[in-house]
């Protein structure tokens, strides 16, 4: 008499042979299968020369819809009419205004009467009365760094201070990088600052 196995239970322990088997088994088809590739952004470059960064910069910041992350060595504002830094910081405080998370890392130097230091507290201290994160660099290292990375997505990175004279008149070159990963490796850079 032939014994039909289709309806045998199997013993406890081939029970958990069986399952150690099929455990073994599906750990073996998950290490075959590739993790998924993180998902790229082909990045996109502008180049922004002279005074076409200001511009950008200001029409980047009045769209930001979650995060602005500032670096800059030089913030200078000053009451002149037309003054594009005192523009730039006013559309920071906009931005906080709407929702949106803005952070500004100032460069500071050691020299106490250093008019660097004068003129990033006078900008940092009206950016924070207005609820802008502000912080100050290490006074052990120079950070001069110009870069803004705006949504997590943009990133404006170059030679151009924010001060009157770079935005309007010097011969300045930045570039914006649409690229995602760039922006996510600039945020990392700055946050370690």
């Amino acid at each position: 008499m032939r014994l039909d196995t289709r309806y045998c239970i199997p013993s406890r322990r081939g029970l958990s042979r069986a399952c150690a088997l099929l455990f073994a088994l599906a750990l073996l088809c998950a290490a075959a299968v590739p993790a998924p590739a993180r998902e790229t952004h082909p990045a996109r470059a502008t180049l922004l020369k002279n005074r076409e960064y200001g511009e950008a910069l200001l029409h980047g910041i009045r769209t930001a819809r979650s995060t602005i992350l500032v670096s800059c060595y030089l913030f200078k504002i000053t009451r002149f009419p037309g003054n594009l830094p005192r523009r730039i910081a006013e559309e920071l405080i906009e931005a906080r205004r709407r929702g949106v998370a803005v952070t500004v890392i100032f460069e500071q130097s050691r020299e106490t009467d250093d008019s660097l230091n004068r003129e990033n507290r006078s900008t940092a201290t009206l950016l924070s009365r207005n609820g802008v994160t502000v912080r100050f660099d290490s006074l052990t290292t120079t950070t001069h760094a110009k870069a803004v990375i705006i949504d997590g997505r943009y990133v404006f990175l170059g030679s151009h201070n924010l001060t009157h004279s770079a935005l309007t008149r010097n011969n300045e070159l930045s570039v914006l990088l649409d690229s995602p990963e760039a922006a996510r490796e600039a945020a990392n850079y700055f946050g370690e600052i």
